[in-house]
């Protein structure tokens, strides 16, 4: 069987292996580091805390992580990022399985954990044209896409068992193994680092990146609706998904299901969009969002198991679509020397917000109710969604590279 095109790319094939080493981990430790906060306090409110820590310090430094990845030979920063990250996870499963973690503790840990990532994901973002052909893009990003989604089915499962069976800081401890044989991996890359016209100050770097993000107008739009998708859909989904499975679905092993059911929707979209090459990239994203209310919805009754798990695989499905031709629209339309200051800007926009949802789920839940607040985050989504196709450039942008396999 003849491999796909990126994967016959040496500098590709270290990517690709290198994230999903990191990813079989990483899809372990949201399910583990959930129920280790339930089972220190029983709170949603500090479950809220903890996630809204790590995602504020994304949030705060990802600007600086982009500059830095268009200064550097980007998987030098991704190494960097995953030593960094692995320590933290390191340190939190010690705590746990010696019985000495306290909430503070973990937030403080969760908090290096996101800075170390704020570096990461520009620079991940921004290497993969330097690794490919223009033609390849599409096909490279579904397949690192579709072996993120294969193994989160999996780690999910795994550590929902795991967790089960022993301990949440069991599952941490695999991830932060995972994060350092990814540096290992990563390490092995020659990506050069990106072109610079002469030395600049990272202010002035900024200042460029700002410029280009806000001279597109289908950028700085989407980027806008995922603000307030991301803070809807991520805050009550992750802090009010596992109290509804704790309470009427069946617990830890009922929630592990529906994240590896969102999981299972993106594999089955990765597939489709190795070959799937709609020629309206954005339109066709666009649309693909309003499945974010599904589960949503489905939590909101609480539907049957059943019905939830179909409503994440539809989630997971069509995020997949969005989330591929998203990726490579930036990369189609982006100049390389800016691709990951760019990339730091759009998931600024994208991420600003969910530390809000992840620190207001809870208490929004106990004022008004689980199910007004999952209702109100699924309104927000469609709302949000809805807007974004008035944009005259989300509805016409076309592909313009030729996507053929070599």
């Amino acid at each position: 069987m003849r491999l796909p095109g990126p994967l016959r790319e040496r500098e590709f094939v270290l990517l690709f292996s290198g994230r999903t080493i990191s990813a079989i981990g990483s899809a372990m430790a949201p399910v583990a580091l959930t129920f280790a906060v339930l089972d220190l306090t029983g709170s949603t409110a500090d479950l809220g805390i903890v996630l809204a820590a790590r995602q504020i310090a994304v949030v705060v430094l990802l600007l600086y992580g982009g500059v830095w990845a268009d200064r550097l030979p980007r998987h030098i920063v991704m190494v960097g990022s995953n030593i960094v990250s692995g320590l933290s996870q390191a340190t939190a499963a010690a705590l746990l399985l010696t019985g000495h973690a306290q909430i503070w503790q973990l937030t403080v840990l969760a908090t290096v954990n996101g800075a170390s990532s704020a570096f990461f994901f520009p620079a991940s973002s921004g290497i993969v044209p330097q690794t490919v052909p223009p033609g390849l893009l599409q096909q490279a990003n579904a397949t690192l896409r579709l072996s993120l989604n294969t193994t989160n089915i999996f780690g999910a499962a795994l550590g929902a068992l795991v967790v089960a069976a022993s301990s949440p800081g069991w599952g941490i401890a695999i991830d932060a193994v995972s994060y350092l044989l990814a540096a290992a991996t990563l390490a092995a890359m020659r990506a050069h680092a990106p072109q610079r016209t002469g030395a600049t100050t990272v202010f002035h770097d900024l200042k460029a990146g700002w410029r280009d993000f806000w001279s597109r107008t289908w950028l700085w739009s989407i980027v806008i609706q995922f603000g307030i998708v991301n803070a809807a859909f991520v805050g009550t989904f992750n802090v009010l998904g596992p109290t509804v499975s704790k309470r009427s679905l069946g617990g830890v092993l009922a929630w592990g299901g529906i994240v590896a059911t969102v999981a299972v929707g993106d594999v089955a979209s990765g597939f489709l969009l190795l070959r799937w090459r709609p020629r309206r990239i954005l339109l066709t994203a666009t649309l693909a969002v309003f499945a974010f209310a599904l589960p949503l919805l489905a939590l909101a009754g609480p539907a049957p198991l059943l019905v939830v798990g179909v409503a994440a695989f539809a989630c997971g499905f069509c995020s997949e679509i969005f989330g591929v031709l998203w990726d490579t629209t930036y990369q189609q339309e982006i100049p390389s020397e800016l691709l990951s200051r760019i990339s730091a800007y759009d998931a600024l926009g994208s991420w600003a917000l969910m530390p809000i949802g992840f620190a207001v789920a809870g208490p929004a839940a106990a004022a008004f109710g689980t199910r007004a607040t999952l209702l109100a985050a699924a309104t927000l989504v469609i709302v949000a969604t809805a807007l974004v196709l008035c944009v005259r450039d989300v509805r016409t942008l076309e592909r313009r590279v030729p996507q053929a396999s070599r």
